[in-house]
């Protein structure tokens, strides 16, 4: 029985260290691999990953020196803030605690927050929940809920015509309906989504909702690329948001820190 005891013991701690090898363990700081710009730093980006990597494997991907190839003054966060931080219920408050705050402590100009897929419903929750702190959002193949919250927005006539019901307290089951409510609002915020810059390809699964996002944010803003939800599709994306970025606005702006 002992042995038993013993054995069953072993195998949940290997896979509890497994799964905090995977995904993080919620109960140490978010990871954060901090890059330096290669000029004198006038703003940061603070990259959040998909649901597939972490602060590592965007190492690995190179994402920081596709960021300061195109914007040079730019430092860069690599951050850990993966699934189980989102399970955990306070991604977002942590996020602004451990990442955040801290690094506005360099008086940064301006600060963005990217995501890809799970990162970038994560920039779209911090915007909601801590509004105009961040300065631009770069938006890649950005997940935005199951497949029933788009059926029942366009079974209403569209997202301008959806009635979400009374506002709820945003948990695991409400988030979705909270967070477009959210994204209808911006139809009225000129000044939030013109800093808002958003790419995805045209044969990933969650196309259709990310072009009802797309129908939120201004002309040029939203591009639409050849390719899946992968790598070979988020990379390209990154360096177009970047670039069309930077053309659209070479001086801090106006509410920046």
């Amino acid at each position: 029985m002992r042995r038993r005891q013993s054995s069953l013991l072993g195998l949940l701690t290997v896979l509890l260290l497994a799964a905090c090898a995977a995904g993080g363990d919620v109960t140490r700081p978010v990871p954060q691999r901090f890059v330096p710009a290669p000029q004198p730093a006038h703003r940061l980006v603070v990259m959040l990953p998909g649901r597939g990597d972490d602060r590592d494997s965007l190492a690995r991907r190179g994402i920081a020196q596709l960021i300061q190839r195109q914007w040079p003054d730019a430092d860069v966060i690599l951050t850990g803030l993966t699934m189980p931080f989102y399970r955990q219920g306070h991604a977002v408050r942590r996020l602004r605690d451990e990442v955040i705050v801290p690094a506005r402590a360099r008086r940064y100009e301006q600060v963005w927050l990217a995501g890809i897929s799970l990162g970038g419903m994560g920039a779209l929750m911090y915007d909601r929940a801590y509004p105009g702190e961040i300065d631009g959002l770069l938006l890649i193949s950005p997940y935005l809920g199951d497949k029933s919250i788009y059926r029942e927005i366009q079974a209403a006539g569209g997202l301008s015509r959806w009635q979400p019901g009374p506002v709820q307290a945003f948990t695991p089951e409400t988030y979705q309906r909270e967070l477009w409510r959210y994204l209808q609002d911006w139809s009225g915020q000129p000044d939030r989504t013109r800093s808002v810059w958003l790419a995805y390809g045209n044969r990933e699964r969650f196309r259709d909702r990310i072009a009802l996002l797309a129908g939120q944010l201004p002309p040029g803003h939203a591009f639409e690329l050849a390719g899946l939800h992968d790598w070979t599709l988020w990379k390209p994306a990154a360096r177009i948001l970047l670039q069309h970025a930077a053309a659209a606005s070479t001086t801090p702006a106006e509410g920046a820190r």
